[in-house]
């Protein structure tokens, strides 16, 4: 069954989600990062820009253009993907999940970890809190991090 956390309290999302991704390349994992494109799109420049030390290699689905012949094997082997929707057959991997949307990702059963950011914002609050209702109704058990205790 997919393993199921939420990371509650970031003060700026995308910027935890860069500092997560980073980590999580370094430690070896493949994550695909789904939300609304507008967004992806933010994080697409920052992934390139967030440290002036630190580069988290990334590609962007769907491809403007259509793979050559090597982009496949590229594909496969980027750690990170950004996709509007985690489910699309091009995703090359199903290993870690980061929803930084506020619906619950489609696919996200295919997965064998998905992780909710929750920034500070009350609407947020609000959404992740009916998607954790609705996790909970299918049967997951949910990890919880509280990124305000940590600090």
């Amino acid at each position: 069954m997919t393993e199921v956390a939420f990371h509650f309290n970031a003060p700026d999302k995308l910027a935890y989600a860069c500092r997560l991704l980073r980590k999580a390349v370094m430690q070896g994992s493949r994550v695909v990062v789904t939300a609304p494109a507008e967004l992806l799109a933010r994080l697409d420049v920052l992934l390139w820009t967030f440290s002036q030390t630190d580069f988290v290699a990334h590609v962007r689905l769907p491809m403007r253009h259509a793979p050559q012949a090597g982009m496949v094997t590229t594909l496969a082997l980027t750690p990170v993907v950004l996709a509007d929707d985690a489910s699309a057959p091009d995703v090359p991997h199903r290993q870690v999940l980061l929803n930084l949307g506020s619906d619950m990702p489609r696919g996200f059963t295919t997965y064998a970890r998905v992780i909710e950011v929750v920034s500070l914002d009350d609407e947020d609050r609000q959404l992740a809190r009916d998607r954790w209702k609705s996790y909970t109704a299918q049967g997951y058990a949910i990890v919880r991090h509280d990124l305000q205790l940590a600090s």
